[in-house]
């Protein structure tokens, strides 16, 4: 009897304990995914274990979306004035989309054309860069960034 009335307490603590991990944790765990956010690109490059040479030197607000593994697809937002740099990217017909998509991610990311940056596809939004890795064989293959 007494280990029925236990059940109520144990069950509170375990949700305690879930909670005070917080939702983004359970998130990953169940989804597979993790969402990141730099500063700026310095930060990004000392931190993000994946690479995103393209970006301007002067992006702010970076926002990724990622396996939770790291290494795989992934979606980056970065707010910059600045264009990209012609050495990491050269403009080619869109053959890929995103494997993920967030509040953040614009409205139509099925454009004609895209930025190949080596393994990034990348397209202009009113507040700087948004790309996503992988991208296709053909992309990569027309970058001055391979």
């Amino acid at each position: 009897m007494k280990m029925i009335q236990l059940l109520p307490v144990l069950a509170a603590a375990a949700l305690t304990a879930l909670a005070l991990t917080g939702c983004s944790n359970i998130i990953e765990q169940v989804q597979r995914e993790k969402s990141l956010e730099f500063p700026s690109v310095p930060i990004l490059t000392e931190e993000w274990d994946q690479r995103a040479d393209w970006l301007p030197a002067d992006a702010t607000q970076i926002t990724i979306r990622e396996a939770a593994a790291g290494g795989g697809p992934a979606i980056l937002a970065a707010t910059t004035n600045s264009d990209l740099d012609p050495m990491q990217c050269a403009e080619t017909d869109r053959q890929s989309a995103p494997t993920y998509a967030e509040d953040w991610s614009p409205d139509d990311v099925y454009v004609d054309r895209v930025f190949a940056c080596a393994n990034w596809a990348v397209i202009k939004t009113a507040d700087g860069w948004y790309g996503w890795t992988p991208n296709d064989p053909d992309e990569l293959a027309v970058s001055p960034a391979q």
